[in-house]
C-alpha cells in the first residue's frame, strides 16, 4: 500500500531497518565523521576549564536547534539571561532557549545514572516545554508545509501503537548493535521525529537526543557538538532525507546527510575551541602584562570565559573577592581593554567582546585573532 501523509503512519516500521545500511558510501562517511569526532573530543581537552565549553557552545546550539523551529532570539539576549541581568526575564522566546540548555543538561544527568529509557525522552521535554508533557495517545497531529499547508506527514496515532514504537526505539538504543554509533544515532533520529511522540517539541527534544546519544556512545565527553547549525544551513536535505525514508525506506541519503552533518560539525566546533584557547592564552597574557599583580589571577580569566557577561556577583561566588573589591577588579580589566561594561538596570555588566565576536562568528576562518 502506497504511503499517505493524510493518513495516520501507523505502518511505521519497527527498528531495526530491513536491507543493507552500512553501504561502502555510508562507511566511508562513517569513518570521516568519526575521525572529526575523535579530533573534537580530543580539542575539548585545549580548555583547561571545561565549564567554559558547556556555558557557551550548548546555548547557541539551543539557539540554532530552537531557531528551526521558528523561536527566534539573539546572542546577546541569552547571554544577558544566563548572566541574570534585570532586563532580560519577561522574554519568552529567550526563556524557551535557555530551557534547551537546561534540557540537554538534564539529559546528560540522567544518562549518567543508567542506560537510555522512555522516561528520559519524556524529561527532556517536560523540561523544554515548562510543563508536563506526556506521550500521545489519541490526539491526530499533522505535519504541514509553511509555505503551502499541505500535510507532509501524518505520525501513527493512537497509545498502543505510539507506546509499541517507543518500546521499540528504546530497544534499539539499548540492545548490542554491531552498527556504527553514528548510524545507529541517525536512524534512532528518524525514528523519534517519524513516532512524534510528543504534541510540541518534538523536533528539539530529537536534536538533544543526538548529542546525548554520543555522550553515552564515548565519542565525545560532554555535548560541545553544534549539529543544529549544519541543519539549518541544509534544511531542505534535513526534511527531504526524512521524507524518503518515509516515503521508500530509503535510508543511505538520510545517513549521508547526518553523517555529513557530524563531520562538518565537528570540524567546525574544532575550530571554535582552537579559537577561544588562542583567545584565552592570549588574554592570560595581556592580564599578566597591564593588571597590577594584586587583580590578575588566572581563574579571574576563566570566570569571564565562563560567563562572557560577567558582573561583581560572580567574582563574589567564586571567592575571588569581596563585593567592592570584586567590582574593582572588572573596572581594572576594562582599562586594560578586556572588558567592556555597560549599565543594566541597577547593576553594571561587564562583557567580554573578544570571546562574544568568536561565538557569534558564522565562520570561525573569520575570526581576528589579532
Amino acid at each position: 500500500m502506497a504511503y499517505d501523509p493524510n493518513k495516520p503512519f501507523n505502518d511505521l516500521p519497527l527498528l531495526p531497518p530491513k536491507g543493507e545500511l552500512e553501504t561502502k558510501p555510508v562507511l566511508k562517511s562513517c569513518i570521516a565523521a568519526n575521525t572529526a569526532l575523535a579530533e573534537l573530543k580530543g580539542a575539548g581537552g585545549l580548555i583547561p576549564n571545561q565549564t567554559i565549553l558547556i556555558n557557551s557552545i550548548p546555548l547557541q546550539e539551543a539557539q540554532s536547534s530552537s531557531e528551526i523551529e521558528n523561536i527566534v532570539t539573539t546572542q546577546d539576549e541569552l547571554f544577558r539571561a544566563a548572566a541574570g541581568t534585570e532586563d532580560s526575564s519577561d522574554d519568552p522566546m529567550t526563556k524557551e532557549v535557555l530551557r534547551y540548555r537546561s534540557a540537554l543538561k538534564l539529559g546528560g544527568e540522567l544518562l549518567q545514572q543508567g542506560p537510555f529509557q522512555l522516561s528520559v525522552l519524556q524529561q527532556i521535554c517536560s523540561n523544554l516545554k515548562g510543563e508536563e508533557m506526556p506521550f500521545r495517545s489519541d490526539k491526530l497531529v499533522r505535519l504541514t508545509n509553511p509555505a503551502t499547508k499541505d500535510v507532509i506527514y501524518t505520525p501513527p496515532l493512537s497509545q498502543a501503537v505510539i507506546q509499541q514504537k517507543l518500546e521499540n526505539l528504546e530497544t534499539f538504543l539499548t540492545a548490542p548493535s554491531d552498527l556504527d554509533p553514528l548510524v545507529q544515532m541517525a536512524i534512532a533520529h528518524y525514528q523519534f521525529e517519524a513516532i512524534h511522540p510528543f504534541e510540541d517539541g518534538n523536533g528539539r527534544t530529537g536534536r538533544i537526543l543526538n548529542l546525548l546519544l554520543l555522550v553515552d556512545r564515548g565519542l565525545l565527553e560532554i555535548p560541545v557538538l553544534y549539529l543544529s547549525r549544519f541543519i539549518i544551513q541544509n534544511k531542505q536535505g534535513y526534511y527531504a532525507g526524512l521524507l524518503a525514508v518515509t516515503e521508500t525506506q530509503e535510508w543511505e541519503p538520510w545517513l549521508l546527510y547526518m553523517l555529513d552533518g557530524v563531520t562538518q560539525t565537528a570540524r567546525w566546533t574544532t575550530a571554535r575551541i582552537q579559537a577561544i584557547r588562542q583567545l584565552f592564552d592570549q588574554t592570560c597574557d595581556q592580564a599578566r602584562e597591564k593588571l597590577p599583580n594584586r587583580v590578575y589571577s588566572k581563574e579571574l580569566i576563566e570566570l569571564i570565559f565562563e560567563q562572557p557577561y560577567c558582573k561583581a556577583k560572580f567574582v563574589v561566588d567564586r571567592g575571588l573577592a569581596k563585593r567592592q573589591t570584586a567590582a574593582d577588579y572588572l573596572k581594572e580589566m576594562e582599562k586594560a581593554g578586556i572588558l567592556t561594561s555597560e549599565k543594566v538596570g541597577r547593576e553594571t555588566i561587564y562583557r567580554n567582546p573578544a570571546l562574544l565576536e568568536i561565538l557569534k562568528k558564522g565562520n570561525v576562518d573569520d575570526i581576528d585573532m589579532q
